[in-house]
């Protein structure tokens, strides 16, 4: 819905939107020339003394400071501690499963394409590619086992297609 300017006497439409107070929670609908006007002169720091200005950017850059140092060094000691078990123990939080353990089959498809069970759909297409193209039976080096292994990679992928919800 298009508002009419909120400038007295203007009849214009209110497309541009311009706070009424500090707490950015009511806004004035001004066309854009009185938009441009009453931006020139607000101050979004009128009535304010140096020391809350200050303030305010410490809390706008920092966050909330903590009135208890003993907390803040708890979590600080916490995170680092989160930090360095997730990098030294990235290769088995890279083998976990996000959301329980996954089907058997999706397991086996997975392995059939060396990929990890952290593997996107993306990933999954790339390989699918890559593997298809070595071993269809037209392009293929050894012939002989070409069709087979072609076989099981489509079976696989044929897999991991309903397990990512694809058609």
């Amino acid at each position: 819905m298009i508002k009419k300017c909120d400038h007295p006497g203007c009849t214009k439409a209110g497309t541009c939107r311009a706070p009424k107070s500090r707490e950015l929670k009511d806004y004035w609908f001004f066309c854009r020339d009185h938009a441009a006007e009453y931006n020139k002169n607000w101050n979004y720091y009128a009535d304010m003394s140096p020391d809350e200005i200050e303030e305010e950017w410490e809390r706008d850059t920092f966050g909330t400071p903590l009135k208890d140092k003993e907390q803040a060094n708890n979590d600080a000691a916490d995170y680092a501690k989160f930090i360095n078990d997730f990098i030294s123990g990235r290769a088995t939080f890279d083998r976990r499963p996000a959301r329980g353990a996954l089907p058997a089959n999706v397991t086996s498809a997975l392995k059939i394409f060396n990929l990890p069970i952290t593997a996107s759909w993306r990933d999954v297409g790339i390989k699918y590619r890559a593997l298809a193209k070595k071993h269809h039976p037209d392009t293929a080096a050894n012939k002989e086992n070409a069709a087979s292994e072609f076989a099981r990679i489509s079976a696989s992928y044929d897999i991991l297609k309903k397990h990512f919800g694809r058609k």
